[in-house]
């Protein structure tokens, strides 16, 4: 079943709803009262919408296989949960959840039982309630439906966005002038903050403490070159791989100026960010980084092959030819890749990088870091429509506008099949790629 963008957003909104009104009732029925559960104002978790939309995108080729569907679903949904702890703890200092007292834990964050839980509930998601609610959206003229996905994704990145403001403890604009206003009084932002406090403080007991360590985080400067690097060595490798395995020089570039491959560079600051030290502080073990590696790994290339399809109507890799591969998205020794990618970065490159980084900070000023900065963001930007257009462009869709006359004309398909040549329509999936 393919889903619209809309249908996309109204699942989001609706699971997060639904998520809310599950933990909710839980929190209720354990002797705690009525306490509003999330992180945000509205009554949303949104870690449950993410999560389900994640799982829609990523595994909806799974459905006719229920043992690897389940496996997915409890994968990527503990995967989200786990990171979303360890985002919301690094952002805040808070411990928001904490099941260290079960078997099986990682952290405190995530543990065995709540896993085996994800999964069932993402076999209930995938095989009926999404073709149940959106068969109930399009009940509905398509103008609401519209305007309904606008309405709550505004609404929801708002909502969002202004927790996390007052969560942080930085005022806004409207704030400031509250503040100038009502200098005797209390503030607008105060009494807010007071209350997201309270709140927060009755649905997660364990987030009512600061975290006594506040682990040093990297800074945007860091992210960008961290993200830079890891573009251009993970393509570098991945090229050097290519020849060494079909005798081929091939690009294997996610953009079209330059040789970076978005996967990797995202990749490398995700590890950067959550994996060199547990929860209490101490550095992981290489046993502890490998398991991690490989399972976030495989998980974060199976997502990614799915998204590429879903937004650019392309895979950008097929395993299909490759033993114990899942879907033609993943294989198991690549997956294994993964994991010792993850120990060699964070025992053996991580420490010595980051230096470097900062010595060309201190030498060559801020100009360049937001030079890089910018002209990354301007590739990725350009590619991405690129992309966009190239798939119109297969699918006999004339230009539309002068921006799809100048993607023609900069980016035809002679061009994009150089920077490229390993990307197939979803139906030759399977079909062995000429070089």
């Amino acid at each position: 079943m393919e889903y619209s963008w809309y249908d996309l957003v109204l699942l989001y909104m609706v699971y997060s709803f639904l998520g809310w009104v599950a933990e909710t009732v839980v929190a209720a029925a354990r002797g705690r009262g009525f306490v509003k559960r999330g992180f945000a104002a509205g009554p949303f978790c949104y870690v449950y919408g993410f999560a389900a939309v994640v799982m829609t995108i990523g595994l909806a080729d799974l459905r006719s296989s229920l043992g690897y569907l389940f496996l997915g679903c409890a994968l990527i949904s503990t995967l989200v949960e786990w990171l979303a702890a360890k985002l919301l703890e690094r952002l805040h200092h808070r411990t928001w959840w904490d099941y260290s007292n079960h078997k099986f834990n990682i952290d405190g964050y995530v543990c065995l039982p709540y896993s085996l839980l994800w999964g069932v509930l993402g076999c209930l998601v995938l095989l009926w309630g999404n073709d149940i609610l959106v068969w109930v959206f399009h009940l509905l003229p398509d103008l609401l439906i519209t305007i309904l996905a606008w309405v709550l994704g505004i609404l929801a990145v708002l909502d969002q966005l202004g927790s996390a403001a007052i969560m942080a403890h930085q005022p806004t604009r409207l704030a400031r002038l509250n503040l100038q206003l009502e200098s005797q009084s209390r503030t607008l932002y105060d009494r807010i903050s007071n209350w997201m406090e309270r709140r927060i403080e009755g649905a997660y007991p364990q987030a009512a403490q600061r975290s006594a360590r506040a682990e040093q985080g990297l800074g945007l400067a860091e992210v960008i070159w961290l993200f830079t690097i890891g573009s251009l060595v993970g393509d570098l490798v991945e090229t050097i791989f290519c020849y060494l395995t079909i005798h081929v020089w091939m690009s294997r570039s996610s953009l079209v100026w330059g040789p970076f491959s978005v996967v990797w560079g995202t990749a490398l600051v995700v590890v950067s960010l959550l994996l060199p030290r547990k929860k209490d502080g101490s550095p992981r073990t290489s046993s502890e980084l490998f398991v991690l590696g490989t399972v976030m790994g495989g998980a974060y290339e199976y997502i990614c092959s799915a998204l590429g399809e879903l937004v650019f109507g392309v895979i950008f890799w097929d395993y299909s030819h490759i033993p114990f591969n899942l879907g033609g998205r993943i294989n198991l020794l690549y997956c294994f890749f993964w994991g010792f990618a993850a120990v060699a970065w964070v025992k053996l490159c991580f420490p010595y990088v980051l230096r470097g980084i900062n010595w060309v900070r201190r030498h060559a000023g801020r100009w360049l870091t937001a030079l890089v900065g910018l002209f990354m963001l301007v590739n990725m930007v350009v590619s991405g429509l690129a992309l966009i257009r190239s798939d119109a462009r297969s699918n006999d869709i004339p230009p539309a506008n002068a921006l799809d006359v100048f993607l023609d004309e900069h980016f035809p398909d002679e061009r994009m099949s150089q920077i490229y040549p390993s990307a197939k329509k979803p139906e030759n999936a399977g079909i062995p790629a000429d070089f």
